[in-house]
């Protein structure tokens, strides 16, 4: 592993490749600290000074307010090679504000540098999972995939549809971010195919047809007609192969509202197609899914309430310094026990 950078003059000499194709930050520069705030160099550049950067020190995380909990394998990863001992909240559980989260105790050399960089992955994976359980938790069962990953930075995607899964909800659509939790990616196809293709049926049976078959059939049905004609049509021309047919109409034209759901529900079972589930998309909240899952939808794909929910604020105190209880003013000196931290270092 690449040391980390450890002074200003570094910072300094240190050029960024005018050719690079992406400005997201790479894991050799994230381990480097190239990510950190400039001032958490500074403070390592005076505690050598001082010769006190070896100092061992408690450090405790806490949140802002309340959610569920993810990021600590990440900062594990970041952090396993480091002369520390480190103690987490599981991924997954909940947190209450100001419940520490997160203990590093150690030389503060072994880890200063870092505390952006273990913040930031906190209070962004935090967020989402705690978004994502929002979502699980009025879906009354019914199944949830993540299609946010178009509205967030491609390097960051994959982490965020982690998260989502680690709160509670069922599936990624983006590749990597599912593969990241064992699972297959999920999804139907995109308006473009019908689009191109000119025809809902035509496109309907091309996937039927090129698809291998242990992938789901579900299709849009809000492309060029009425959902309720479309998913009739859809349904005669796939039989049995079809599993469900997904109502992403946009806002422009009202959204999806339980009186579409039940039209469509109601006329798919009249034309003898009970087997074929409702898959609903677009604009979905947990407001909606409440209202929706009440109808007969029976699965839901959330995007932007996942993605742009914002950070929680994760915040880092030092509480120990050579075993001795201390913190700065409007803290409490001293560690503040919390008996769900694991030991994972």
């Amino acid at each position: 592993m690449n040391q980390f950078i450890n002074s200003t003059t570094e910072i300094k000499h240190y050029k960024v490749d005018p050719n690079r194709k992406l400005f997201s930050a790479n894991h050799d520069e994230i381990e480097k600290g190239l990510t950190t705030d400039v001032y958490f160099i500074r403070a390592l550049e005076i505690l050598k000074y001082l010769k006190l950067d070896n100092t061992s020190v408690t450090a405790e995380i806490f949140a802002r307010k309340k959610g569920i909990f993810a990021g600590a394998q990440e900062a594990y990863n970041l952090l396993k090679d480091k002369n520390i001992n480190l103690w987490s909240l599981k991924e997954g559980d909940s947190f209450l504000p100001k419940e520490t989260v997160m203990r590093i105790q150690g030389p503060y050399k072994e880890f200063g540098v870092f505390e952006t960089i273990v913040l930031g992955i906190l209070a962004s994976s935090s967020a989402w999972a705690t978004a994502a359980r929002a979502c699980h938790d009025v879906a009354r069962g019914k199944k949830i995939i993540c299609f946010g990953s178009r509205h967030i930075h491609p390097a960051v995607a994959p982490v965020m549809e982690r998260a989502a899964i680690i709160g509670g909800i069922d599936g990624a659509s983006c590749v990597l971010g599912a593969k990241l939790m064992g699972q297959e990616p999920q999804g139907t196809i995109p308006h473009t195919v019908i689009i191109i293709s000119g025809d809902t049926v035509k496109a309907a049976k091309a996937y039927n047809n090129c698809t291998p078959k242990n992938v789901p059939r579900v299709i849009l049905i809000d492309t060029f007609k009425d959902e309720a004609e479309e998913s009739i049509r859809v349904a005669n021309a796939l039989g049995k192969d079809l599993l469900g047919v997904r109502l992403d109409t946009p806002s422009e034209r009202g959204g999806v509202s339980p009186d579409l759901v039940k039209e469509v529900r109601a006329r798919l079972d009249q034309a003898g197609f009970s087997y074929v589930k409702i898959f609903v998309s677009g604009g979905v909240t947990p407001e909606r899914i409440n209202m929706l899952s009440q109808e007969a939808v029976d699965a839901f794909g959330v995007g932007s309430y996942i993605s742009d929910t914002s950070p929680i604020d994760m915040t880092l105190d030092i509480k120990e310094v050579e075993g001795k209880p201390i913190a700065k003013r409007g803290r409490i000196p001293g560690k503040i026990e919390n008996k769900k931290l694991v030991k994972l270092i």
